[in-house]
């Protein structure tokens, strides 16, 4: 299982949250590319339910990796 930016950014608008069987779901009728598939059904699921694309990919990068000062602009 591989994500990139451009992978997770098919999940980045899910309605969250959602189980992993939603998700595979919402990637199919979203049209997103096979790898996003595969790589939820290749997710270890015990029924947990997923409030954020953080906890499906947890290096999915957040404002703070970009070193972004909004207090500047």
């Amino acid at each position: 299982m591989y994500w990139t930016l451009e992978l997770a950014s098919f999940l980045s608008d899910a309605p969250w949250p959602m189980t992993k069987a939603e998700l595979i779901d919402y990637a199919i009728r979203t049209g997103a590319p096979m790898e996003v598939v595969e790589n939820l059904q290749a997710i270890e699921d015990e029924g947990e339910i997923y409030e954020s694309i953080e906890e499906v990919w947890a290096d999915y990068p957040t404002d703070e990796d970009f070193l972004w000062n909004e207090d500047e602009y």
